[in-house]
């Protein structure tokens, strides 16, 4: 099964706490067992506004590590993800929540897993689940 990979999943193997990217390494490492990982355009994008890495960076590590880049997003993952973010925020304004806290591009990357057949691996597991609930994702 291909897997898609949420930013939060490769910052973390960046990280100087070796448990953090140990966990993520792990991770990757048992989710690229189960078949190929890719990660959507918004995480490269999300990837790429982090000072001191650039797209030469961003190409080495794609490519010693495997993971592709889908640049495609079809018109049905803008739906999903406009559709997800909107009952995001009415679920927050209902609990006295003055509005979204989180962005909308957290929303596209999990529909890009879900509108693609992808699991999602992420740290944030509880915001997908409850977003996407037919989308299949692992947390660790």
């Amino acid at each position: 099964m291909t897997t898609a990979i949420d930013t939060n999943v490769i910052v973390s193997l960046w990280d100087p706490d070796p448990r953090l990217s140990s966990a993520a390494r792990a991770a990757l490492e048992a989710a690229g067992e189960d078949g190929p990982l890719i990660v959507g355009a918004p995480v490269f994008a999300e990837l790429i506004a982090f000072e001191g890495r650039d797209e030469e960076f961003l190409a080495s590590f794609f490519e010693e590590t495997g993971i592709s880049i889908d640049w495609r997003i079809e018109k049905t993952v803008w739906r999903a993800a406009g559709l997800a973010f909107r009952a995001y925020a009415a679920r927050r304004r209902r609990h006295g929540h003055p509005g979204p806290r989180r962005i909308l591009a957290d929303f596209v990357i999990g529909a890009h897993a879900a509108q693609t057949g992808c699991r999602l691996l992420t740290f944030d597991d509880r915001h997908y689940r409850a977003a996407f609930p037919r989308l299949a994702v692992v947390g660790f």
